[in-house]
């Protein structure tokens, strides 16, 4: 028989359920079932806010680059979720270190160099990683999202207005992953869903907006999964990092390791018009605990326009990780917030636009090795292959 006690504990109180946005988007089917590309969306919607008045609401609708009307808070959601939803770490990961062999004398070791290998096992080590008993096969990890469209600020030459409201969107995440290089995210905000994940060979996405694509350029570890989930995968990111330097971090004291990705990997992403020009990752980790308390990447992005205009594009997204907790003798951080900044510049003209957004995020649950789990989990949808082109994932 059942106490009370656990009887009340069974008690379950109903829940209103959101309608959930799977399929394709209706409004996109009536904008003429046209595909945008990434770019694309992201184009439209800084058009828009260029024709805003100062101290909207954006609250009227915007027009898709068909010229059909869609609301605006759906375009800042679409915004939200290219940005921050599920973007990819910049440098592809190493299944194995010694793709990254050590010169054999110490001398032919650049000091920054064996600096930034040093404070990575020293992250490691405090993570628990080093220690860890059992070979951990594969991960599941669940938690809550808030995402915020903070503000707009339209410069044209000395005349610059701010646009925009904190009006936000909060959602839920279940991520899978299994090693080598194989992950699986479900992300939910606003009613609707983004699913993206990796077989180990192509990454993939799809949005209701955007259908199902592949990303461009080699194959490349979710950023969610490097935001203090998996430090193993952190550490091999960081195999080729130099030192910069020290940095203080709010209260904490950090050492600051870079890692760029190679040229050819850059070259790899770039697509069309829309050339990669630059893609760089910061660690920052503290040197009182030795664990990675803020990551940022920056990648700069040259696009020429049908009108013969060069325009530069650079997206900086910086995360605040936190709240480490042991899972099976691994620190996991549970908390963390990212601010991403979307820059668009001309080459020869003093306008310019920037856009704030920002995404607060909590772990609920962490499980390693869950039994059952397989590589078929992790098969890419066949419509990817279908497509003549395949379009960037931001």
């Amino acid at each position: 028989m059942m106490s009370s006690k656990a009887r009340k504990k069974q008690m379950w109180s109903p829940q209103p359920l959101t309608p959930l946005m799977e399929g394709p988007d209706p409004e996109i089917q009536e904008e003429g079932g046209k595909k945008e590309s990434s770019w694309e969306a992201i184009r439209d919607w800084f058009r828009v806010q260029k024709g805003l008045p100062q101290g909207s609401s954006l609250s009227t609708s915007a027009y898709g680059s068909n010229g059909i009307t869609v609301p605006a808070k759906r375009q800042d959601l679409r915004l939200l979720l290219g940005v921050l939803g599920c973007p990819l770490a910049p440098i592809p990961q190493a299944n194995d270190p010694a793709d990254h062999p050590m010169p054999a004398h110490i001398k032919d070791i650049p000091f920054e160099t064996s600096t930034a290998h040093y404070i990575i096992q020293q992250y490691l080590a405090a993570s628990g990683c080093l220690k860890q008993q059992k070979c951990t096969k594969n991960m599941y990890a669940s938690g809550m999202v808030k995402m915020v469209c903070c503000e707009t600020e339209v410069s044209a030459g000395r005349n610059v207005k701010t646009l925009g409201t904190r009006t936000g969107e909060s959602g839920c995440f279940v991520l899978w992953q299994m090693l080598p290089g194989m992950w699986s995210l479900e992300l939910v905000v606003g009613g609707n869903k983004v699913v993206a994940g990796s077989d180990g060979k192509t990454v993939w996405r799809h949005t209701p907006w955007l259908g199902t694509h592949a990303a461009k350029g080699p194959q490349r570890p979710l950023r969610r999964i490097i935001q203090g989930l998996d430090p193993k995968s952190t550490a091999s990111l960081f195999a080729k990092a130099q030192c910069l330097g020290e940095k203080r971090i709010g209260e904490d004291d950090c050492f600051v390791l870079k890692v760029s990705a190679d040229r050819e990997a850059v070259m790899e992403r770039s697509e069309g018009p829309a050339e990669v020009i630059r893609y760089a990752l910061y660690g920052y980790f503290c040197q009182k605990s030795g664990l990675l308390i803020y990551l940022e990447d920056s990648h700069l992005t040259r696009v020429e326009t049908p009108e013969n205009e060069t325009v530069y594009w650079e997206t900086t997204i910086g995360s605040s990780v936190a709240d480490y907790r042991d899972v099976d003798g691994v620190l996991i951080a549970h908390q963390g917030r990212s601010i991403a900044t979307v820059f668009r510049c001309g080459e020869l003209s003093m306008e310019y636009t920037r856009t704030r957004m920002e995404e607060v995020w909590n772990i609920d649950d962490v499980v390693f090795n869950v039994p059952g789990l397989s590589m078929d989990y992790f098969i890419a949808p066949a419509d990817i292959y279908d497509s003549s082109s395949a379009v960037q994932s931001p």
